[in-house]
């Protein structure tokens, strides 16, 4: 092997390994406790994507089914996907419960196990941004989407409260190296290189999720024990560290915060993305 191909070798990240130890991390804690307060999103998603009853909607990285549950409840024909069995269990547990029928299938979103044109609609609320190859996950997206169907997403953005919280936290415990942030799924310029080159439409609206705690130590008490991400963070850390990184994670919140009562009304800013796959020619 040549030393260029042994540098190109050394450049291309683990994929497989930092899926690995992400599944352990989502695995890890009560990532439920968290989900479901996200519901909005998935409702307002449907809504954006103008669902119709009986098409075909796919679920990519559905976790604990915020999404799912919408498009079941407009009565579309439901598929929810995750690699991590337990959120796909908590979903089924909802959906049961208010009589919805939704299909579960475990899957990776960067290896969809569908073939190509399967789907009306492929969604992802907080979800497919996870992914460590970004590229073959967008890529898996329009290729299991039909000609002329829509893809439709809800991403963190950079400078919102989770993209800030994803930065603070980066800082203590750095990211596998040569992995993008998920925010960058956040972005007008990530979005349109890797969706807008198939699409026909690309409608991005930037919209607010806003965060409702009894107080921001409340919130911080249950991220770091029910959040995968920020619970294996602490779980890396002295006590001494973990202190100063509680420390900025209520500073974070501090500059958020537009509660005046002691309460948290943090509004943190995410993309809502709709994507019109483009129709075959001939």
């Amino acid at each position: 092997m040549t030393r260029a191909a042994q540098t190109t070798q050394q450049s291309i990240p683990d994929y497989d390994a930092i899926k690995t130890k992400q599944n352990i991390a989502w695995r890890s804690g009560d990532y439920s406790r968290v989900g479901v307060t996200l519901q909005i999103s998935g409702e307002q998603l449907c809504e954006a994507m103008d669902l119709h009853a009986g098409q075909s909607v796919l679920d990519v990285a559905g976790g604990n089914g915020n999404v799912a549950l919408a498009a079941a409840r407009r009565f579309c024909k439901v598929v929810s996907t995750d690699y991590v069995p337990a959120l796909l269990n908590h979903s089924q547990q909802r959906a049961e419960i208010d009589g919805l029928a939704i299909e579960y299938q475990q899957a990776d979103a960067e290896a969809l196990p569908f073939p190509e044109n399967s789907f009306d609609n492929v969604v992802s609320t907080f979800g497919v941004m996870f992914t460590p190859n970004q590229t073959q996950a967008s890529s898996e997206l329009i290729r299991v989407c039909k000609p002329g169907g829509k893809i439709g997403l809800a991403n963190w953005t950079p400078a919102g409260f989770i993209g800030q919280l994803f930065k603070t936290v980066g800082q203590y415990v750095p990211p596998p190296s040569g992995i993008n942030s998920p925010a960058s799924w956040g972005t007008q310029e990530f979005l349109q290189q890797n969706l807008g080159p198939q699409t026909s439409c690309l409608h991005i609206e930037p919209r607010k999720f806003v965060f409702r705690y009894q107080s921001p130590q409340h919130w911080l008490d249950l991220f770091s024990t029910y959040y995968g991400p920020v619970l294996k963070a602490y779980e890396t850390l002295d006590e001494t560290t973990s202190k100063k990184l509680s420390t900025d994670l209520l500073s974070l919140i501090g500059k958020f915060n537009k509660a005046k009562d002691g309460t948290m009304v943090v509004p943190s800013e995410y993309l809502e993305v709709v994507a019109t796959k483009k129709k075959l020619v001939g």
